[in-house]
């Protein structure tokens, strides 16, 4: 069972930044791909980022492509996700996921451990 906690959501100004902290208790968490989707009210859950076991490769949604950065460290136990150029359709609560490394990702079922979320809005 592998728990993940989320940290660094908040409040910001649109076309501020956060970064994101996912850390894993899991201490073969470089085995697992990381995933970052993100839930608005009323919509349903939607696919952000992902990074394989190495990070050597990443994936975006078109909504964020450009503006967010997800990375891991792998000796800490944690994935990251840099948010630049924010905009108040970025609100949303943030969670983190982990999966096995022989998928693409994107999809939620792609997934087998959740965090419970953290909360980012933007203002305008």
């Amino acid at each position: 069972q592998v728990q993940l906690v989320e940290s660094g959501g908040g409040l910001v100004q649109a076309g501020g930044s956060l970064r994101l902290s996912c850390a894993a208790s899991e201490r073969t968490f470089s085995n697992y791909r990381m995933g970052w989707f993100r839930q608005a009210p009323g919509k349903e859950r939607e696919f952000v980022a992902t990074i394989d076991w190495s990070g050597g490769s990443t994936a975006y949604a078109d909504s964020v492509k450009g503006r967010f950065t997800i990375s891991r460290d792998n000796a800490k136990n944690t994935v990251y996700l840099q948010m630049n150029s924010l905009k108040p359709e970025d609100s949303a609560v943030y969670y983190c996921a982990a999966g096995p490394s022989a998928v693409a990702g994107i999809k939620m079922s792609d997934y087998y451990y959740w965090g419970q979320g953290t909360q980012v809005t933007v203002s305008s």
